[in-house]
């Protein structure tokens, strides 16, 4: 077996533990909840370390596409031709490093959930069946599949929040669920849309860029369909005006749920968009994306400015979200290497950036049970280490220098006005209002004068110190030693159909 072959069984297992795990876990005993918990710490391990194996396998500078396995599945049936539909499951620049995204904050939010005992057995099922679909969704280069492994990673959501959940979390999932269905109505359309026009009896990706890319799929049709995939994908991603869901599932999710959600899920729609816009539909993209970089531009300003308006921890994260990820795609409608590259890292950097964010939100309000920055103060003097934590995240959401946050943000700003000067300067402006709201919490909560109500806190747990120690550290090594990232991703961003130099 070649190297090659043998690292395509790898992406396999990546994909294939957590489902395992799940079966797993499904003929393991409810009462045994020490079991479960035991079960899912392994898988986050080993998940996280085929995650790492990954990243540091794929190699700069050679071909685009690595760690390839295909195994065909239904062939030369009906309208189907040769390989109409196959397990073909791959690696380039950006699925390498969102792989390694998945991986980390996969395994902090097993952590994360160790203490939940309500019903764990069934929870962590969901967990890791949702993971799974992430992980498949990042890997495959088959359209059906892609597709498929899209549904399986948001279907679970509904019943983590409506069942784990508080706050409105009937409303809360409910919502979530109906918003991200009627986008994946959209992606569907798009998908069987491209697959009768290209007539090439084939979900291959690969294929279907091509025909893109030739002509196959003619200019009027990719403006036609474009915006299907792109709204439809842009849903997930927070994507002004369809981002109402986000701050309400934040507000209702478990922390654990909160973490994967912001942290690895809504960065599916921005891959999304990636996969089936730019490279499916260039010409489309070139038409259509000065309409993104409003709509990214918008939600950026609106998220900063409604998140310093807020009261509550997951309020403030969840529109800080809507504005992250308003910069993301303001990158991707750059159509620059530069402003890609940097719409990645920034899914990256706002990845492990808002897991870390969830994880001391949830680790406070399960002893305090209130989320009212009102009802707190001086919180330094008896939770130092929490502090030190989420002001960690905190200057990284805000860009400081040396933390993963200024990377992503320096190559979209930088990617934005080489093309949009004026949207450019307005992103800047967003970044100031992040700044705000993060000091005004700083500064109330953290150091202002101290509630007595709290003097029984306890600081972080062993677990949610390892959880949070390994989020931190995804920050600091982005923010300190980008070359792995940034030659990882850039070296795929190059090789996208319309994008500049």
């Amino acid at each position: 077996m070649s190297l090659e072959d043998a690292q395509g069984y790898v992406v396999l297992a990546t994909l294939a533990v957590p489902l395992l795990a799940a079966f797993a876990l499904v003929l393991t005993p409810g009462r045994e909840k020490m079991l479960v918990r035991y079960i899912s710490a392994v898988t986050g391990a080993i998940v996280c370390g085929l995650s790492i194996y990954i990243f540091a396998a794929y190699q700069v500078g050679g071909d685009q596409v690595q760690m390839t396995l295909r195994w065909a599945w239904v062939e030369n049936t009906a309208f189907l031709g040769e390989n109409g539909i196959t397990l073909y499951l791959a690696v380039d620049g950006i699925s390498a490093t969102m792989a390694l995204l998945t991986g980390v904050v996969a395994f902090a939010g097993a952590l994360a959930a160790w203490k939940l005992d309500f019903r764990n057995k069934d929870f962590y099922i969901l967990y890791w069946t949702l993971l799974a679909g992430v992980f498949g969704t990042f890997f495959s280069y088959d359209l059906f599949f892609f597709f498929f492994f899209y549904e399986l990673a948001v279907m679970p959501l509904y019943l983590l929040i409506g069942v784990w959940g508080s706050t409105r979390k009937e409303y809360g999932a409910a919502k979530l669920t109906l918003m991200l269905v009627g986008g994946s109505v959209l992606i569907w359309i798009g998908i069987f849309a491209v697959f009768h026009e290209a007539n090439l009896g084939t979900f291959d990706m690969e294929k279907l860029w091509a025909a893109g890319s030739d002509g196959t799929l003619s200019p009027t049709f990719q403006k036609t369909f474009f915006p299907f995939m792109v709204i439809g994908c842009g849903v997930l991603a927070a994507l002004w005006p369809f981002h109402t869901w986000s701050p309400d599932g934040h507000m209702s999710a478990p922390t654990a749920v909160s973490m994967v959600h912001a942290g690895v899920l809504m960065k599916l729609g921005a891959f999304g968009i990636i996969r089936l816009g730019i490279q499916l539909m260039p010409e489309g993209a070139e038409f259509w994306m000065p309409g993104l970089m409003v709509l990214g531009v918008i939600g950026a300003v609106y998220g900063a400015t409604a998140a310093l308006t807020q009261r509550d921890f997951k309020l403030i994260s969840g529109y800080s979200s809507v504005s992250h990820m308003g910069y993301v795609l303001m990158g991707l409608a750059t159509m620059n290497e530069i402003g890609i590259t940097g719409a990645v890292l920034q899914m990256f950097s706002h990845g492990v950036m808002t897991a870390l964010v969830f994880l001391m939100i949830g680790a406070l309000y399960d002893q305090a049970h209130t989320r009212d920055l009102k009802d707190f103060g001086g919180i330094a003097k008896v939770m130092p280490l929490w502090v030190i934590f989420y002001a960690i995240a905190g200057l990284a959401n805000v860009g400081l220098p040396g933390f993963s946050g200024f990377t992503a943000e320096f190559h979209i700003f930088v990617g934005t006005f080489q093309t949009y000067p004026v949207f450019g300067a307005l992103a800047i402006f967003a970044a100031a209002l992040a700044a705000a709201y993060m000091l005004r919490m700083f500064g109330t909560v953290f150091f202002g004068p101290f509630n007595p109500r709290w003097s029984d806190l306890k600081d972080l747990t062993p677990l949610e110190r390892l959880s949070g120690g390994m989020l931190i550290a995804s920050i600091v090594v982005m923010g300190v030693w980008w070359a792995p990232f940034t030659d990882r991703v850039g070296a795929t961003v190059m090789l996208l159909p319309g994008v500049a130099s």
